[in-house]
Order: C-alpha cells, then sequence, then structure tokens
C-alpha cells in the first residue's frame, strides 16, 4: 500500500504523494494535464484552459457537484496546479534518467480534518493511474528499463 503523508505546503495543511513511472516525462503530463489522460483516473471529468489563469470546470462525479476552478499554474511538462472547491491540486513532474518521470500530487487541504477522507480517495485515483501507466508499457518500455537497472543485455532480439 502506497500511503500519502500529512505536510503543511506554504504553511497550509496538505496531502503529499509521489510516483515514479518508467515513462518519459511527455506521457506522464498528457496524463495529469490533458482531459483525455485524466479520463482515466481522475473521478471528474474534467475541461481544461491549459494557461494560468484560466478555467479549470468539473462534471460527471458522482460524488460532488458539478463546479469550475481557477488553474494557478500551467508550466508544461513541469508543473499544473489548480483550484477544486476549496482545495487546490498541485501536480509536479520530474525526468528521473532518460525515460522515467516522478509525479509528485499534493492535495492543499480547506478543512485540515479532510486529510484522511481526500488522501482514501487520492489513493485509489493514483491506483487507477497506476494501472492506465502499467497498460501503456511497451515491450522497449520493459527492455530499457532492465538495462538501465544493470541487467546484462545485448543478445540478439528477434526481428530487429
Amino acid at each position: 500500500m502506497d500511503l500519502g503523508t500529512y505536510v503543511e505546503y506554504d504553511g497550509r495543511p496538505a496531502i503529499r504523494f509521489e510516483r515514479t513511472y518508467p515513462h518519459p516525462i511527455d506521457r506522464v503530463w498528457a496524463a495529469v494535464s490533458t482531459p483525455v489522460g485524466l479520463a482515466g483516473w481522475f473521478p471528474s471529468k474534467v475541461d481544461i484552459e491549459p494557461r494560468a489563469g484560466g478555467t479549470i470546470a468539473f462534471s460527471a462525479d458522482p460524488n460532488v457537484d458539478d463546479a469550475t476552478g481557477v488553474v494557478l499554474a500551467f508550466d508544461p511538462l513541469k508543473r499544473l496546479a489548480f483550484t477544486w472547491g476549496n482545495d487546490e491540486l498541485h501536480f509536479e513532474l520530474e525526468p528521473v534518467g532518460r525515460s522515467t518521470c516522478r509525479l509528485v500530487l499534493i492535495n492543499v487541504l480547506g478543512d485540515r480534518s479532510s486529510a484522511a477522507r481526500n488522501a482514501a480517495g487520492w489513493s485509489v485515483c493514483l491506483a487507477e493511474l497506476d494501472k492506465t501507466m502499467a497498460e501503456s508499457l511497451t515491450w522497449q518500455d520493459y527492455y530499457d528499463a532492465y538495462v538501465a537497472s544493470g541487467l546484462p543485455s545485448g543478445a540478439p532480439i528477434p526481428g530487429r
């Protein structure tokens, strides 16, 4: 079980999650910043105006009413942040090597007492993102990761 941690973010209560994916940063960015990518794991349908100050709309979530928020940061391949109700969501991406990316999700809480509830929800959502990212792995992705980890390589590859 990969749990988030309770932290302070700019002096405000927050929960923080970190994941590392064996994908280039552009693939992870697409999963967290585009309506198509978010559709595979995010709890709401999202329409986003991809710029700081833009509008982000949330709909079709069975647990909350449709709503809109404000895009706080939109720095492609690095950072996306937006408001969602009284909360803020911050997605920070960092390349780790040539074909691996670290994702940090921080949910700044509007109400400290929502920490456990939101953490449980994001754990479920991130498990779905993990599945989505794993399903998009190719043979080459696995091979490159094994070579990068130091496994002996160089054997002929059929069809190449």
